[in-house]
């Protein structure tokens, strides 16, 4: 039985926080912050337990996240805030003796640049503290390393490619929305695209590359090439992948809207003046955007991501395919949420439960491929997330040298 705090109470934060209060036997106490304290009562209450308490805490001030843990004293952070808050936070953990898990990896507030060697620069003062850092727990990055350390542990020898591919086939009967934070879903779609080929990074135009992929139970969908933050660290812990890539499906009006705010330059960072006041033009979309917590109730359809994988096994080339399909409506009668913040929040929940059950638990800053996967997946299904595989699997597209 361990005290958790979890900093972020959007709509992966409800997740976590709700998953959390059905496992008191792990989760014995569980403190919700942010900077909007209203946001974490409502949560809190509608958990219905009496173990879930809230707080306010600007998680940008690492002093003062600090004091929140000295006064709380939990056994670790479950930050699902912010990315540009990571580095805060995790200097609050060390300076408290307390473990950290995140879903995304750092990325600077004025610059829209996803990388792991800030947070990995932590790794040997989190050693010499005795505390463990598990990084990029949701889905992708998350399950998705999950599953590719699984396909390595069961089913290859060497993996020389993979394909992590991304669908979001729901409607939430909005003319354009975010599935999460604005401010990271635009600036991430927004970035260059980069793939890693033969041990260089390919760099290419954001959203120029794309196919059809044809996802299980949904069908084919036009599929754009992303950099995501996974391919970092999986092609520095599985050295023999030749050719790494991410796909995330995108709807054509989602694209149009995008087009158009980027023409106009309502997706910038870069503050300008209005009114004699400085202001961030992606911040201020923002505010006119609907918030992505408030999607779920009328969200139809479903997600579906997965890994595509192909490399050796006993001497003989093989094909494998490993997925998740998560319905949005269950997601909402689940915990009130919709599918991509659930995706997100389960992962977490149950990253922590394995490291504070001591079945991921080692000092240091690791990624989730680090460690043994089948525990993780041996609970996966029973958390709502039931993940499917397919061996010598025909492959949605077969571009291999």
């Amino acid at each position: 039985m361990s005290k958790v705090l979890i900093i972020g109470a959007g709509g992966v934060g409800n997740v976590v926080v709700k998953k959390c209060a059905r496992e008191p036997e792990v989760f014995s106490e569980i403190l919700l912050a942010s900077r909007t304290k209203s946001k974490c009562d409502k949560i809190a209450q509608e958990t219905g337990s009496d173990h879930v308490k809230t707080a306010q805490v600007d998680a940008d001030n690492a002093s003062e996240v600090s004091a929140l843990i000295r006064e709380f004293q939990p056994e670790m952070v479950i930050n699902v805030a912010l990315p540009y808050q990571d580095l805060p936070i995790m200097d609050a953990c060390l300076e408290t003796g307390v473990h950290y898990l995140d879903t995304a990896n750092y990325e600077p507030k004025d610059v829209a640049k996803f990388e792991y060697s800030w947070q990995w620069a932590y790794k040997d003062k989190f050693e010499k503290a005795g505390i463990m850092a598990l990084l990029g727990c949701g889905f992708d990055p998350g399950v998705t390393g999950i599953f590719t350390a699984y396909a390595l542990k069961h089913h290859f020898d060497e993996i020389h490619y993979l394909d992590i591919v991304d669908c979001n086939a729901g409607d939430h009967g909005k003319a354009f929305a975010t599935n999460f934070n604005p401010e990271i879903n635009i600036r991430e779609i927004t970035q260059k695209g980069k793939y890693y080929h033969n041990g260089q990074w390919v760099e290419i135009e954001p959203m120029s590359v794309h196919q059809p992929i044809d996802y299980p139970g949904i069908g084919p969908k036009e599929s754009y090439l992303l950099y995501h933050e996974e391919l970092e660290s999986l092609v520095k812990n599985i050295p023999t992948i030749k050719r790494a890539r991410f796909w995330m499906t995108f709807g054509q009006s989602y694209i149009t809207h995008l087009q158009v705010l980027q023409n106009v330059g309502m997706t910038s960072i870069e503050p300008i003046q209005f009114k004699g006041v400085d202001i961030v033009p992606l911040e201020f979309l923002k505010a006119l955007l609907p918030e992505p917590s408030s999607l779920g109730e009328n969200y139809s359809g479903e997600t579906s991501i997965g890994c595509q994988i192909k490399g050796i096994k006993d001497g003989k080339e093989r094909t494998y395919f490993i997925w998740n399909n998560c319905k949005h409506q269950d997601a909402w009668n689940d915990v009130q949420g919709q599918g991509i913040a659930y995706t997100t929040g389960v992962p977490a929940m149950l990253g922590a439960k394995m490291m504070l059950t001591g079945k991921w638990m080692k000092p240091g800053v690791w990624n989730v491929e680090d460690f043994d996967p089948d525990p993780f997946l041996a609970e996966l299904g029973h958390y709502g997330l039931p993940w499917h595989e397919k061996v010598d699997a025909k492959l949605a597209f077969n571009d291999y040298e």
